[in-house]
This record gives structure tokens, sequence and C-alpha cells, in this order.
């Protein structure tokens, strides 16, 4: 019996080689989206075939799609770090948009559609006393989040579309660069914290999301989005107290004014302001920094997807921080 094929995009980033090696490990066909240039050597492991696509282009993604005739579709593919509204808007929700209709339109026998959106498409809570439900209404912080939520909408449009919507809080795990700063930070004794009000904040180990994923492809539900944590609700300092006994190491731990950084990241913004990089500190990510409470309700993705998370934040730190180890990151 053959496998069944599945298209994962975003395949050289953080998330995708973990998708990758999880649909290997569920007996599926996979067929890696990658931009020309990317960097996928860390793939070479991997028994998988490579395809590029035009996402401008919804003929061109049609042609590319009964070419193969792929029986599911992970769409994890987007940017997180982009100039101005419209350039996330362009990749994080009119890319989705484009290839969403191709699939609709192309004649092969779609089972899944899973969209890998964030929770920051719904934005956090202004106060502690509630979570963030699946269906909470959207009051994204960011242009990021703002264009997730606006791919979101792009495919609820779409009524035959066989969809599923994953929407991840913070993703940490090996071969992760943006929590790698502060655990880099940690492990030569610096430990920065923002201000000094309240946080309830929310993670989830990478291997937990895509593992949710994957299942999320042969359950019956459509036309869901499913909030995703480890379900656990962690202050402020939870991240860093776990990274120090990852690292067995002592901090000197310090709070710094919410308006020294928000200066520093205008700053970094007008500094990159011609380069086609964008800072890892900057306007956009304050927003987020700064918001008292992502803790999300993750009842439904247990019920429907029988989502139960394997590690705690401790236990995922402790895995992270020994690959990056192992493989001299840190």
């Amino acid at each position: 019996m053959s496998k069944k094929k599945v298209l994962i995009t975003g395949a050289s980033g953080f998330v995708g080689y973990h998708l990758i090696e999880e649909a290997l490990k569920a007996n599926l066909e996979v067929y890696a989206a990658v931009r020309p240039g990317s960097e996928v050597s860390q793939l070479s492991e991997f028994s998988i075939n490579y395809v590029n696509l035009n996402y401008g282009d919804v003929q061109q993604l049609k042609h590319s799609l009964e070419e193969q005739q792929y029986n599911y579709i992970i769409h994890a593919a987007g940017t997180t770090k982009a100039k101005t509204e419209a350039d996330y808007n362009r990749v994080n929700a009119d890319y989705t948009r484009n290839l969403a209709i191709a699939a609709l339109e192309s004649n092969i026998n779609l089972e899944k559609f899973v969209f890998v959106s964030s929770l920051a498409a719904l934005g956090p809570l202004k106060d502690l006393s509630a979570k963030i439900q699946d269906n909470s209404p959207p009051h994204p912080v960011t242009n990021y989040g703002a264009s997730k939520m606006l791919a979101e909408q792009y495919l609820a449009e779409l009524t035959g579309l066989p969809l599923v919507i994953i929407r991840p809080t913070a993703v940490y795990g090996p071969r992760e660069k943006d929590l790698f700063i502060l655990f880099n930070s940690i492990n030569k004794g610096l430990e920065p914290h923002i201000g000094r009000f309240k946080q309830q904040l929310s993670f989830v180990y990478v291997k937990d999301l895509v593992k949710v994923i994957v299942k999320a492809l042969t359950v019956p539900y459509v036309h869901q989005a499913y909030n995703i944590s480890d379900g656990a609700v962690y202050d402020r300092y939870a991240l860093a107290i776990y990274s120090k006994k990852a690292l067995n190491k002592k901090t000197f731990k310090f709070h710094i004014p919410v308006f020294l950084v928000s200066l520093m990241a205008a700053v970094m913004d007008f500094i990159y302001a011609n380069s086609k990089n964008t800072p890892a500190l900057n306007k956009e990510k304050m927003a987020e920094l700064t918001a008292v409470n992502w803790i999300c309700n993750i009842n439904n993705a247990t019920a429907d997807l029988d989502y139960s998370p394997a590690y705690n934040l401790e236990q995922g730190l402790m895995q992270t921080i020994k690959w990056y180890k192992l493989n001299n990151w840190l």
C-alpha cells in the first residue's frame, strides 16, 4: 500500500524541521516546500522530496499540487519579521489564501489543509483573570499577529476547504533562534527582564506542537481552530529559572525599565531601516513582550485532537539546552 503524501511548507524553518521528522514517523511521504537558496543542509538526514512553490501565482500552485496529488497540506510557511504591514500581509495572508484557493480548485483528493497560525492572531489579554479561548475576539497587538488573523479570515471564506487551524503560543526547542538569545545571555551570567509588572506566559515544546499538527491531518473535524500551549501557567521569571537550572548557572538578575527598552527598540528599528534584515528587538516585538497575559485554554485540542503535552517548560528546556550544548550553540 502506497504512503499518503503530505506537502509541508516552511520546511527549512525551525518548526518545519520537526514537522518533517514527525510526518516521517507517521509513515507519510513528505514533500518539503523550500525557497530557492534556503539553507537545507539540516534536512539531509531525512528521506524527503523537495519542491519549489510560487505562492504568488494560483495557476502555478494548482499545477504543482496536481502534479504530486497530495493527500494533506501543512502550511507552516510565513514570516515573523517583516518591515511593513503590507509585507506581513502579503507573505502570511495573501500567499496562504493563494495556496488554499489552489488546493480547493485543483483536481486532487485533499483530505486536510492544516494552517499553522499563531496565538498572536488573537492577541494577549489585558488582565490576569481569564484565558484566551479558541473563539476569543481577535485583538492582535502586532502586524504579524494581524496578518495571521487576516489569513484565518481568508481561509474561513473557503467553506469547501477541509481546514484545521493550529495556533501555537511561544514555541521553543532544538534549533529555535529567538528565545535562544535569552538562553545565551543566561549562559553568560546575565538575566535581563523588562519592567516589573505581573505577567502570565505560556509556552509549548516543539515536539508537542508538531505531534498535534500531524494528528490534525486525520481527525474528522474541519473549520476548527485550536490554541496550543503545554496547558500550564508561567510567571515572568519561569523561563529564566528553568534555563538557569538546565544550564547550572547563577546569574546577575536585573530589570530594565519598559520606556528604556522601548527606546532601544525604536533605535534598532531606525538602524535597520534600510536593511533587508529585522532586529530581534523592535517596536513590533515590544508589544508582545510587554503584554500581561498569554495564557490559553487547550481543552478543545485535548478533546478533538487527543492532545496531551508530554513536556512542561522545565522538561522541555532540559531537552532544548542539552541539544544546544551538544551542537555547540552554547
